[in-house]
């Protein structure tokens, strides 16, 4: 990769020097995680587990929206 293209890359009004970058980044790690654990039938990790499940409702509630919408 050219030294110009990764500058416009980092400068970029969604780069890695915003939240618009890192949010979704952060988002796939906690899918990942999910994925990962469905082997896990004996949840430990209350955490991710109340994350996931809040993900979801709110996920839902915004889908319903959308739906409603339209």
């Amino acid at each position: 990769m050219s030294s110009n293209k990764l500058l416009t890359f980092w400068n970029h009004p969604t780069g890695p020097k915003t939240i618009h970058f890192w949010a979704p980044t952060f988002k796939w790690g906690i899918s990942i995680a999910n994925i990962a654990d469905f082997s896990n039938y004996n949840m430990k990790n209350w955490n991710l587990f109340i994350v996931n499940f809040a993900m979801a409702r709110t996920g839902l509630y915004q889908l319903s929206r959308k739906i409603k919408q339209n």
